[in-house]
């Protein structure tokens, strides 16, 4: 399952009042296309889920919509903010962290 920052959900909360004024929304994960080995993603901030959209995120805190097929892409990974060298922040997908042996 999507695993989602601290920062990430930060960032959404923000996202999500600034763009609709109101609780509810979320950020949107949908396939956008599929280019060789690199699955394209289109990410948006929606106001509700679609139908079918599976909804991670508690009531009252951030949420995030993945449409079936972004689900199952990002079921191991971890979303989180990066700031570029400018101050803009851009959401990242990243690897869930592997657990080490032993440990």
């Amino acid at each position: 399952m999507l695993t989602v920052t601290e920062a990430a959900a930060e960032a959404i909360t923000a996202l999500t009042g600034q763009e609709n004024g109101q609780d509810g929304g979320g950020l949107r994960f949908a396939m956008h296309s599929q280019q060789g080995d690199s699955p394209q993603l289109a990410v948006s901030v929606a106001p509700e889920p679609e139908s079918g959209d599976k909804v991670l995120g508690a009531d009252g805190g951030p949420k995030v919509f993945l449409e079936p097929e972004a689900a199952a892409l990002l079921d191991d990974k971890v979303l989180d903010v990066q700031q570029d060298e400018t101050g803009e922040v851009a959401f990242a997908v990243l690897p869930q962290a592997q657990p080490q042996p032993g440990n």
